[in-house]
């Protein structure tokens, strides 16, 4: 079948500003998007800059804004999609080409909540593995599918305007250790979180938890950090 796109394109050598691009290729209904995207790149217009690496949805390198929706290319199907189909880089970062946008913000974000686990220095060989019961577990089970795509940081309208925001995938990663009974770090996550630019940011759009490609209850989690940074109890 045929397939028709529609690619919002940006070269900062000779473009002032972005501008959008019409290509048609063959493919397949049950086809990825990235595979189409693959054949303009291959086969059309070798400029065309995108990232992509595992394609199969879970290094979350190619996020973009498929027909308005913060989608991963490598996940969507060719017959899920209304044609012509409009592809966009994710927003509220700047673009450095095409769909290639500057991460270094969201992963600013990202590091400033210490996403790993923070035990007792004065215990440096533990006697045993930390134990866990499959409760304590699942209290932050939902948390660990997270894969750094930024689909639901960039869905954010606050993170738009204000990229100080940690955003949603930094609160979902500090959520993930600050509910993990073997860390002791929660406390000094809170005092982050709770900072001007911190959770109490969030205005519970929603739009972080529709755009998830793992299906991770973004809302949930950033309520559930808001809670406990406001009652510190754990």
């Amino acid at each position: 079948m045929n397939v028709d796109l529609n690619l919002l394109r940006y070269n900062p050598e000779f473009d002032s500003r972005p501008h959008f691009e019409s290509y048609r290729v063959q493919a397949d209904p049950m086809e990825r998007l990235l595979d189409c995207l693959h054949k303009v790149k291959w086969e059309l217009d070798s400029s065309l800059a995108l990232r992509f690496s595992c394609a199969h949805g879970v290094c979350g390198s190619d996020a973009m804004v498929v027909n308005g929706v913060n989608v991963l290319a490598c996940k969507v199907l060719i017959k899920d999609l209304k044609q012509p189909i409009t592809v966009e880089p994710i927003r509220g970062l700047s673009v450095l080409k095409d769909f290639i946008v500057d991460m270094e913000p969201f992963f600013a974000g990202y590091k400033a909540v210490k996403p790993w686990l923070i035990v007792d220095e004065s215990e440096h060989e533990p006697a045993r593995e930390r134990i866990q019961s499959q409760e304590e577990r699942d209290r932050f089970e939902d948390t660990t599918k997270c894969i750094l795509c930024a689909a639901c940081t960039t869905a954010c309208p606050i993170f738009w305007s204000d990229e100080e925001y940690v955003g949603p995938a930094a609160i979902v990663n500090a959520h993930r250790f600050i509910f993990d009974s073997r860390d002791t770090g929660g406390d000094e996550r809170l005092e982050i979180l709770s900072q001007r630019d911190g959770a109490y940011k969030c205005r519970t759009a929603f739009n972080c938890t529709e755009a998830c490609p793992r299906g991770i209850k973004v809302t949930k989690a950033i309520q559930e950090v808001k809670r406990v940074a406001l009652y510190r109890s754990f």
